[in-house]
């Protein structure tokens, strides 16, 4: 079940509609439509997307929070279609109380992904040193994934634990069934 339209009539005009692939041409746009915004009043922010670059969304992220924390902005996310991966990063920004979804929207969540090949050639010592690197590699992305995760449920009904048990496989979360478990304030 939706909500009535007439409860957040903001949320039908947004400030910044973001739609596609996070990557350096969405932080572009995000920060043309952000310094268009009004400069007081709320700001609401849109997303479409399949995913894309954890680092930018991240940063997008920060700047939500900078934003809110140190201009006193109050920013509302609307997610529509699609909040996947790096979109469900962004969005951790917000506070559960300023999540919405349309409906049928579904959010996908999983671990943080890598993809790389140690060449294992040269002086031993020199070995050595780049197995350290790739692994202190993956334990620090290990840990900003979890960051991110305990963002993204604090406020909800899910846990860190059950998320960290349900990211391996892709999680994909219907709408109303991320309103029924607290990840978003409701479903327009």
């Amino acid at each position: 079940m939706t909500s009535d339209p007439n409860r957040y009539p903001l949320l039908a005009q947004p400030h910044i509609r973001l739609v596609g692939p996070i990557t350096d041409q969405t932080y572009a746009t995000w920060r043309t439509q952000l310094t268009a915004c009004p400069p007081d009043g709320p700001i609401v922010v849109t997303l479409t997307t399949l995913g894309g670059d954890p680092e930018i969304a991240r940063t997008m992220a920060d700047e939500v929070r900078l934003l809110c924390d140190y201009h006193g902005r109050e920013m509302l996310f609307l997610g529509k279609v699609a909040v996947y991966s790096a979109g469900a990063t962004f969005m951790s920004a917000f506070p559960v109380e300023r999540r919405f979804l349309t409906r049928r929207t579904r959010l996908m969540l999983h671990e943080r992904q890598i993809s790389k090949k140690i060449t294992l050639d040269g002086p031993l010592r020199m070995v050595v040193s780049s197995i350290k690197a790739a692994l202190h590699e993956i334990e620090h992305s290990v840990m900003i994934e979890e960051e991110g995760f305990r963002d993204l449920v604090a406020g909800s009904r899910v846990s860190f634990e059950q998320l960290r048990e349900r990211a391996p496989s892709n999680w994909y979360i219907e709408a109303e069934e991320a309103r029924d478990l607290g990840l978003v304030l409701d479903v327009i």
